[in-house]
């Protein structure tokens, strides 16, 4: 879709200039303001002039923002072909023009009429003229897995379910090498026991799965680091219902799952030389007869009994039951999950950042340098040891809700917490970064952001 060149040939039926306030004093006699737009023109040929402020104060989250104003803008949009010239030639730059052409300008309309003649971004041809370098292409394909993973989050419920999922994964490995796969469907959760699983899915016509996609890209002496996520393919709430205001956005409840999709994604596609474990728990907390409910017992895999204090607390007994099968028979060296698991957290954090939790500080360290270069950040909150008291059950060994209020977000982590077994982990509550409603934000359109996917990514290049 993009394509480089050393230097800038206005040949296109379109060009977006990126200029600085005093690059754009230069060539105008005067600055233009930041997101002031300045077109010019010339026969068929138009040439877009975009303002990105004063150069010490431009940030490349302001970048990826004008770039993506300018390409879902009018003026561009009966361009076949683009030239991109940018204010620099810096690495980190010129990936953030990337960024903002390819995640900022995605839009969600699978089920919006179409004109014949559909020119929307995905389907210009776009030259930056800049010379190519690996790690533009890479961040084009990086980009790629996070628009796979939004495109699985943004359709219908009813579409992606668990057998939708495990099909997307089926695709995604098909005809690679090193590649293992493991499915637990319903009759094999039971016997297996993964019992907290199945409660949360009682009341659905879907069938549950455990997803395990085995990848050994890395030695045979290095051990495997698991990324988990959270799947619920919609969560009404249970008997436990969710409010109108709250119910309606929640197809996105499978956030972590579809992160974990879009990794992979990247991992095959870059040919990332780790040992890995794509994890992937689906479920659909529905209501019915069957439903679970309130005061229920439920002992999971690992033999802990949870009491059902709240039916809304149901990704945390999906994750308890993965972690607890994935310890037990692969045998980890370190474990990240993604789960859009409290509305607690986006009271603490907002929508920009996801929250952090680890039980191993190394960890936590190069998750949050990997957040501050990708932009897919991230924000410390503490697991410590005294939570554990918050989930205690008089009648079982945990409860799945906190006996204190507020801390939402911290102790539902120590839930999850305990299952971990002393590996390595670190939890990523994306309940707040992996969605955004209305007109959006920053160099999001509205839906799926695609949380984590680069962060993780990142990870795994780097460490």
């Amino acid at each position: 879709m993009i394509s480089f060149r050393s230097q800038a040939k206005y040949d296109k039926d379109a060009v977006v200039v990126l200029l600085t306030a005093e690059q754009s004093h230069e060539r105008f006699k005067k600055e233009l303001e930041k997101g002031e737009n300045f077109p010019v023109l010339d026969g068929q040929q138009i040439s877009l002039f975009i303002g990105l402020g004063k150069a010490d104060s431009l940030s490349l989250t302001d970048l990826r923002v004008q770039v993506r104003k300018a390409f879902l803008s009018g003026f561009l949009k009966k361009a076949k072909t683009v030239e991109i010239v940018p204010h620099t030639k810096e690495d980190a730059a010129i990936c953030a023009i990337i960024e903002g052409v390819l995640i900022g300008s995605y839009v969600w309309d699978k089920y919006k009429s179409r004109d014949k003649d559909d020119k929307s971004v995905k389907n210009k041809q776009i030259t930056i003229a800049v010379e190519a370098k690996k790690e533009f292409i890479q961040t084009e394909t990086v980009c790629q897995g996070v628009n796979f993973c939004r495109d699985l989050v943004n359709d219908n419920a009813d579409t992606t379910t668990s057998a939708y999922l495990e099909n997307s994964i089926r695709s995604l490995i098909k005809g690679k090498k090193n590649i293992r796969l493991e499915i637990l469907n319903q009759k094999e959760l039971k016997a297996k026991g993964l019992f907290l699983h199945l409660a949360v899915n009682q009341g659905s016509n879907k069938e549950p799965k455990l997803i395990i996609v085995r990848y050994s890209g890395g030695s045979k002496k290095e051990g495997y680091t698991a990324l988990i996520g959270k799947g619920l393919t919609f969560d009404t709430g249970g008997l436990n219902l969710k409010p109108s205001g709250s119910i309606e956005t929640m197809k996105m409840d499978m956030a972590g799952a579809s992160a974990v999709c879009g990794v992979l994604k990247n991992v095959l596609s870059l040919g990332i030389k780790k040992n890995l474990l794509f994890v992937l728990g689906v479920a659909e907390n529905a209501i019915g007869p069957a439903a679970y409910k309130p005061g229920d017992v439920v002992k999971g895999y690992a033999g802990k009994s949870v009491e059902i204090g709240n039916t809304d607390a149901e990704g945390r007994l999906v994750l308890a039951d993965a972690f607890s099968y994935v310890i037990r028979n692969y045998k980890p060296i370190k474990m990240i999950d993604l789960a859009t698991l409290t509305g607690a957290c986006v009271v603490a954090l907002g929508f920009d950042y996801t929250g952090l939790f680890s039980n191993n500080d190394p960890l936590a360290r190069q998750l949050i340098k990997s957040a501050d270069q990708t932009d897919d950040r991230v924000w410390r909150l503490p697991v410590y040891k005294e939570v554990k008291d918050y989930i205690k059950s008089p009648i079982a060994d945990l409860k799945n809700i906190s006996s204190i209020k507020g801390g939402g977000a911290i102790t539902a982590a120590e839930f999850l917490h305990q299952f971990t077994e002393d590996t390595p982990w670190a939890h990523l509550d994306i309940a707040g970064s992996a969605y955004a409603e209305g007109q959006g934000r920053m160099y999001y359109g509205y839906g799926a952001t695609g949380a984590g996917v680069r962060l993780l990514t990142n990870y795994l290049l780097n460490n």
